[in-house]
């Protein structure tokens, strides 16, 4: 049976991406190191917690001595790694910690894999021929598109946001370690997703919130913002084709085919609410504009014909029924509270 080290399991994507890959996956052991911060959520993963292939270790990625031991005790033959700072928002307000876990997490991790899995420059240790380290990253790296055009793997970097480069950076050592010390890495770069389990800072499970509450729900700018929009699931199921067939060294850009402002996005969860859970006047007479971030980008779109070619992938969701079921579990989880 192989052991994977998951980095950041308890997150937002990496939770809905573990219970996944164990369903898909029977011939592998996960295990999960969060350190969990305000983002991660355990309660996220209660449906594997007691998993026979499933292990769960609180601890930082930047703790060398941690990670090493690790290895050590499980013999990890590939990474996939989450783990991260994201919240562009607080990177402008603190970026230090951004700093920190994106650049120098991983390079520790990377450090660590190479020394455990390689003897010498594009010499893998026996056993660990195959081993993967596969980085998980995003589209803000590539900058901001204008009207029109969109990211591929060929984009040149321009990230505009300290978090946005704190993933540049990461994406940078992971290349730096393919072509220095052969090592078998994948990135994948995906567009903004939605979907269960994501922190109730994000835009999503904020418009939710604000609205049934009966908050003013709070839209940057003139709301034009655009972002391509990607199911959480669709995007663990490419992360999943990816480190399992991507070729090495290679990055796959990951979209959802679905554009759509942030003031669309908020008029259309208001009128899901309007139909499901009613009230005397239309949730979108909440909706109210706010301050816009600073360095706040204009327009994401993901070109994912790369993935789709190469490997078959194609996304299950569109955004009508994905948002549709997205704000139907926000439901259950805000009116429990």
């Amino acid at each position: 049976m192989q052991t994977v080290l998951i980095t950041g399991g308890s997150g937002f994507i990496g939770s809905n991406f573990i219970p996944y890959f164990l369903n898909q996956n029977p011939t592998f052991q996960l295990v999960n190191l969060d350190s969990l911060t305000y983002a991660a959520n355990l309660d996220n993963l209660s449906e594997v917690e007691n998993h026979e292939r499933y292990i769960f270790v609180k601890g930082d990625i930047c703790d060398r001595e941690l990670v090493t031991h690790l290895f050590e005790k499980y013999h990890f033959q590939s990474v996939i790694h989450f783990a991260a700072e994201s919240h562009v928002d607080n990177s402008i307000k603190n970026p230090d910690t951004f700093i920190k876990t994106n650049i120098f997490g991983t390079f520790v991790l990377l450090d660590v894999a190479k020394k455990y899995w390689i003897e010498n420059a594009n010499q893998p240790k026996k056993g660990f021929e195959n081993a993967r380290f596969h980085h998980i990253s995003t589209d803000e790296v590539y900058g901001a598109l204008g009207e029109t055009g969109y990211f591929s793997e060929e984009t040149p970097y321009a990230p505009n946001s300290p978090y946005s480069a704190s993933k540049a950076s990461s994406d940078f050592l992971v290349r730096s370690y393919y072509h220095t010390y052969g090592m078998n890495v994948v990135t994948t770069n995906c567009s903004n997703n939605y979907g269960p389990k994501q922190h109730d800072e994000k835009l999503i499970p904020t418009i939710i919130r604000k609205a049934i509450f009966g908050e003013n729900i709070p839209i940057y700018g003139n709301g034009k913002n655009v972002r391509d929009w990607l199911f959480v699931l669709d995007h663990c199921s490419a992360i999943d084709l990816v480190f399992k067939r991507g070729k090495k060294g290679e990055t796959y850009t990951i979209g959802g085919d679905s554009e759509q402002n942030n003031l669309y996005i908020a008029h259309k969860i208001c009128a899901i609410l309007d139909e499901i859970r009613p009230k005397k006047n239309a949730y979108k007479e909440q909706i109210t504009f706010v301050t816009d971030r600073l360095g706040h980008d204009f327009r994401y779109a993901i070109d994912a014909s790369k993935i789709k070619r190469e490997l078959g992938w194609k996304a299950s969701e569109n955004f009508e029924t994905g948002i549709e079921n997205t704000v139907k579990w926000y439901l259950r989880k805000y009116e429990n509270l």
